[in-house]
């Protein structure tokens, strides 16, 4: 456990750096350098405000000689730095990254956690940095999240080089199929599915390894022609070696045959990449360099490395670091799940305020630097976090006062009835706060609002003649 005076003092450095104000996000920052890890913050979290709650009613003349007495603590101590470690093999042109985000609707609070250190990664070195929206399974694209994804990813990481839509890439990958089959390195197979998988689980070839390349070649054709094999009736699979300890990287599929309406493509295609493929034939046509992916990936890192060597173009594989997962005890950040609540009538769209959804949090008035500074603090590490939503947003919140305070305007406000009122704040339980102001919001403001909070200024209600101000809580 830290000792409580390594706390004080951190919480006194800051207070007297910020005018008198200390705040929570700065003094964990600091305790990093004395053994604190990101698993402990929840624990010392209430050491953290009780030390911040006595230096913050101190006078400016106590904080600053109660730090004399304990700068000593910490005076030689270098604080944690304000980047993310190093990259390696980093040229001379800087880095090419991407954040590829699933199209099945749109970005919540895991996207902004797994997306900002690629982003900050290129800011930092220069480069280029694509989104791929992965839109490949037509039956599990959301049509939305075409629009939703530029309006949120332009505004969370401000650098994004160009949007890459996969579906718009098919005849890419369906070159990059035949280029694999005339290699020898994938074939077309028609095997019911689970002999298949007890075959590969046998290490034993199924009947369809040992076809010529121009017997592949005519059920690739097959695939594609809608006269041809139907749903199910035939997968390309990648041919790997079937001695390999890991089950997961033997003989696995690359496409196959799916037949429903996309969304933005319709009827155009009946034969769809699945990941492997797409993924591989991007990375190489984009020239990535580096990317950041979850832990969860390191068997598709395998499969695409295997894809790299089939295509003589091993040379090019991307410099790879996986990043654990930060997993949230308290909210649900399914896609399907938040997609499904939606349709049952238990949210009013992506956008309601009780979502951790990124165009919440947008017009909530978070700021995306507060963002930034958790993902340096957090790091590259495999290491899964675990944590509730209250216990990050004491941390997110903290940072966002600081980045705010510098650039917000306080307004005075009066709690009043709905009748008498000329604003609406909407707090995040989805109540309505209503009262008095006499200041006029800038598009997009936020605003502190005089012993109540931080709320940003979102439309205008008109009702009748009257006009009512309408605001989103972000936090006090």
């Amino acid at each position: 456990m830290i000792d409580k005076k390594i706390i004080l003092a951190y919480a006194l450095k800051n207070a007297v750096e910020h005018d008198g104000k200390a705040v929570a996000g700065s003094v964990i920052s600091g305790l990093f350098n004395h053994g604190l890890d990101k698993g402990g913050i929840k624990d010392i979290m209430p050491d953290v405000n009780s030390v911040i709650k006595e230096v913050n009613s101190m006078t400016a003349e106590k904080q600053s000689s109660e730090f004399e007495k304990l700068s000593d603590i910490i005076g030689h101590r270098p604080e944690r730095g304000d980047e993310l470690p190093e990259l390696p093999g980093v040229g001379k042109d800087g880095v090419i990254m991407r954040f590829a985000p699933a199209a099945s609707g749109q970005l919540h609070l895991g996207h902004v956690i797994a997306g900002i250190p690629t982003s900050l990664y290129v800011k930092r070195y220069g480069g280029k940095f694509y989104i791929r929206i992965e839109d490949t399974n037509p039956e599990k694209t959301d049509p939305d999240s075409y629009s939703g994804f530029k309006r949120d990813l332009d505004w969370l990481f401000g650098n994004v080089s160009e949007y890459i839509i996969q579906s718009d890439r098919m005849n890419v990958y369906y070159r990059y199929a035949v280029d694999l089959i005339n290699k020898g390195a994938s074939y077309v197979c028609i095997c019911d599915n689970e002999e298949f998988k007890k075959l590969v689980n046998l290490q034993k070839p199924c009947p369809c390894r040992d076809l010529t390349v121009k017997e592949n070649l005519d059920r690739w054709k097959k695939m594609l022609d809608p006269k041809g094999y139907k749903d199910g009736q035939a997968v390309l699979r990648f041919k790997s070696d079937l001695n390999n300890p890991n089950p997961a990287l033997r003989d696995f599929p690359l496409a196959r045959i799916n037949s429903k309406k996309h969304p933005r493509q319709g009827n155009k295609y009946r034969v769809w990449p699945l990941m492997n493929l797409s993924v591989t034939a991007d990375d190489l046509e984009y020239n990535m360099t580096h990317i950041i992916r979850g832990k969860d990936h390191k068997d598709n890192a395998e499969r695409q490395k295997l894809m790299y060597k089939a295509l003589g173009l091993i040379d090019k594989f991307p410099v790879i670091l996986f990043i654990g997962r930060v997993k949230f005890t308290d909210v649900i950040l399914s896609k399907r799940k938040i997609k499904a609540a939606i349709e049952d009538g238990g949210y009013e769209g992506w956008d309601d305020v009780r979502l951790p959804t990124v165009v919440t949090l947008m017009k909530r008035g978070y700021q995306p630097e507060a963002f930034y500074k958790f993902s340096i603090q957090r790091g590259i590490s495999e290491v899964d976090k675990v944590i509730s939503q209250a216990d990050l947003f004491k941390i997110i919140n903290e940072f966002n006062r600081e980045i705010l305070k510098e650039k917000t305007r306080k307004a005075n406000f009066e709690k009043t009835s709905e009748k008498e009122s000329n604003l609406t704040i909407l707090m995040p339980d989805n109540k309505k706060v209503f009262g008095k102001t006499d200041i006029k919001p800038k598009k997009d403001e936020v605003l502190y609002f005089d012993k109540f909070g931080y709320a940003k200024f979102n439309s205008l209600e008109k009702k009748g003649k009257s006009e009512k101000l309408v605001f989103w809580f972000t936090h006090e």
